[in-house]
């Protein structure tokens, strides 16, 4: 505890004079029988009094798993600048080897929680794939993906449309260009493949939203048919993240929907071209969240809290700007994550997308601030509303083999999503001084965000009508 102490007292900049030294050199030792007498409860930092609330952990020492992605940085980040240290909490952050390893592990306890794709808490939840009832109380991120197709894809699709022949194509670009290409396939008898990441990942329904909204049919699930290729124009399957540019190199598949810096690596190698990201299949759409199982939530209340404090914080880190808007923190988050136990990618490939830029080809650089978003806009907080969207896209694929009425979603996202912790959390961090009340959702909010069309179909959305919603689609399941 007295260790912790001082590195509090380190992390806040604050410098303790010990009288009576004698101009000795001062140990450990002194410093911790001195740090004995430090009140470390109320240390005034920046003119601010932040009376610091430690939780009566149930566990303290605890290891999450992560996948080699830049959307991991909340975590890596909350250890390395010392947020969870702060709460009393000693993390270790171990690489998985896929997404299913990774969930597995967190059921049988081997790990106390993880980055998980958005999907995984409400697949397993219903029972789709693995089966187990996992909750998140923290969203990591908006947006962050991107849909890459191979150089001969490219150059075909730009034959297709003249517009795309160009140094800097009009975006978004949809994938009407691309339909041709894959009718003629299907007309001689060959599979069109691309990759995702997972059956219940984010990148799945959003390559299928995609393709959908240009009249690619992606394939319904079936009982008999648990690889989602009934019916199917495109052939997705799953690839690793970090093996997606590999394959697409080898042409295995021919385009691939993936988190970074693997978008961004295809255009490095000189080996594809992203074409769209899903900051344009649907704006600040939820990514990925931190998961744990709801026994392990039942057991370590308090260390849960204290776990989405320190999240918090380093969402905050990642997002914080100057006061031009330019993010201040994410060339240093990037060189972190570049680190071989993080994500292990150049810290250049990684710094294109983390530092508010993305790059589509080497003449197509575009600005934007918010392919990652970590914080702003509310992207934290774990809405009902964006459990629901991933509730009707596994309705409409047939992952969900039957129709359900309109509450069984309100119900299902309570039973996943728990903002209550995540206010817990906030609230605390408030009193502290280091929340702003007007940083979270007001009292009163009801999970819901607002019904919007910002889809690259045109598509309203609106949680509070799931049913209504489905049977807008042309392509899926319409119930």
């Amino acid at each position: 505890m007295l260790r912790f102490a001082l590195n509090r007292l380190a992390s806040y900049g604050v410098v303790v004079f010990l009288a009576g030294c004698g101009g000795s050199v001062i140990t450990l030792e002194d410093l911790e029988k001195a740090a004995e007498k430090v009140d470390v409860s109320d240390i005034d930092i920046g003119g601010a009094t932040a009376a610091k609330q430690l939780l009566p952990l149930e566990k303290s020492t605890l290891k999450f798993g992560f996948i080699k992605l830049t959307d991991c940085a909340p975590l890596v980040i909350a250890k390395e600048k010392g947020f969870f240290e702060e709460e009393g909490l000693n993390v270790e952050l171990e690489p998985q080897a896929n997404w299913k390893v990774l969930l597995d592990r967190v059921i049988d306890g081997q790990l106390d929680g993880a980055h998980m794709l958005a999907g995984q808490p409400i697949g397993a939840t219903i029972g789709f794939g693995t089966s187990a009832h996992i909750i998140t109380a923290y969203s990591l991120d908006y947006n962050g993906n991107g849909i890459t197709v191979s150089n001969d894809i490219w150059s075909q699709m730009q034959d297709n449309d003249p517009k795309l022949k160009s140094d800097k194509p009009p975006h978004p670009i949809s994938a009407d260009a691309l339909k041709p290409i894959v009718d003629k396939y299907k007309q001689e008898g060959r599979d069109f493949n691309m990759g995702m990441v997972f059956p219940v990942s984010t990148h799945n329904y959003e390559i299928r939203y995609w393709l959908a909204a240009a009249g690619i049919h992606p394939g319904f699930y079936t009982t008999e048919d648990i690889q989602g290729t009934v019916d199917a124009d495109v052939i997705l399957s799953v690839t690793p993240p970090p093996n997606m540019p590999s394959t697409l190199e080898a042409g295995t598949i021919l385009g691939y929907c993936v988190g970074e810096p693997w978008n961004q690596q295809a255009v490095v190698k000189g080996i594809g071209v992203p074409v769209t990201t899903n900051y344009d299949i649907w704006k600040n759409n939820p990514e990925k969240v931190f998961g744990v199982s709801a026994a392990w939530n039942e057991k370590n209340p308090n260390t849960h809290i204290a776990i989405v404090k320190a999240l918090i914080r380093a969402g905050k880190w990642l997002d914080a700007t100057d006061s031009a808007g330019t993010l201040v923190n994410r060339q240093e988050a990037a060189k972190i994550l570049s680190r071989k136990d993080y994500v292990g990618a150049d810290e250049d490939v990684i710094d294109n997308s983390m530092t508010g830029t993305f790059v589509f080809q080497k003449t197509d650089v575009r600005p934007m601030p918010d392919f990652n978003v970590f914080f702003k806009h509310n992207a934290s907080y774990p809405h009902y509303s964006d459990c629901i969207w991933f509730l009707t896209q596994m309705r409409r694929w047939g992952q969900i083999t039957e129709a359900k009425p309109a509450e069984w979603y309100a119900e299902t996202a309570k039973e996943i999503y728990k903002p209550a912790i995540y206010r817990q959390a906030a609230a605390m961090l408030v009193d502290e001084g280091l929340l702003e009340p007007s940083e979270i959702p007001p009292p009163g909010y009801d999970g819901y965000r607002e019904a919007t069309t910002d889809f690259i179909d045109g598509m309203k959305y609106d949680a509070k009508d799931p049913l209504g919603y489905i049977k807008g689609f042309a392509i899926g399941n319409q119930d």
